[in-house]
């Protein structure tokens, strides 16, 4: 039995399914509001000088802040059923049933969000390492559970599975984030392409 790692944005899917989520859930004064709070964040990401994970926590942040985790769960349950479906890349969707059928360990793992990333994996018989939302006195702190998990994706992985039990490890990533977790592979994809 092997083990297959998978990236979700922009690997298994089309685009990216995080910023879709969050802008389904905010607020109208949020989204104009994010104009400012966000925007120069976003410039600055797509400039090279403000990192995924600082973008991610910020946005989190601002959306998710005393909101009730169970209308979030909710929504995500909605997000996964009605709006993945869409953006789904068929040839890795195929890769992702090869690997199933084979009775490999398949792990989706991801700088996400387990409220639609969990429900999405139950429905296709996948493990799920993912960032998680902090809740305190039954509301969301804004925070990730442990701190944004998208770089430290080799480390949790390493903390869950036992990577030198498996006779081989397949990873499939598409950005910077997704490199250490390559690096624990035997067989790698980067952007679709075979690399080792």
């Amino acid at each position: 039995m092997d083990l297959a790692l998978v990236d979700f944005d922009h690997t298994v899917t089309t685009c990216d399914t995080y910023a879709r989520f969050l802008r389904s859930l905010a607020t109208p004064q949020q989204l104009t509001a994010s104009k400012w709070s966000i925007g120069p964040w976003l410039a600055g990401y797509r400039l090279g000088v403000v990192s995924a994970a600082a973008l991610r926590t910020r946005v989190t942040r601002v959306v998710f802040s005393g909101r009730d985790p169970q209308q979030v769960a909710e929504a995500g349950a909605r997000y996964a059923a009605e709006q993945l479906p869409a953006l789904l890349r068929p040839e890795m969707m195929q890769r992702l049933d090869w690997h199933r059928d084979r009775g490999d360990t398949v792990v989706l793992v991801s700088g996400s969000l387990d409220a639609y990333l969990q429900p999405w994996c139950d429905r296709h018989g996948l493990e799920l390492v993912c960032n998680r939302l902090e809740a305190i006195d039954g509301r969301l702190t804004g925070r990730y559970l442990g701190g944004d998990r998208g770089g430290h994706k080799a480390a949790d992985i390493r903390a869950r599975y036992d990577v030198h039990a498996y006779a081989r490890i397949h990873a499939y990533g598409d950005s910077r984030e997704d490199r250490p977790m390559l690096a624990l592979a035997h067989e790698r994809w980067y952007r679709g392409r075979r690399v080792a």
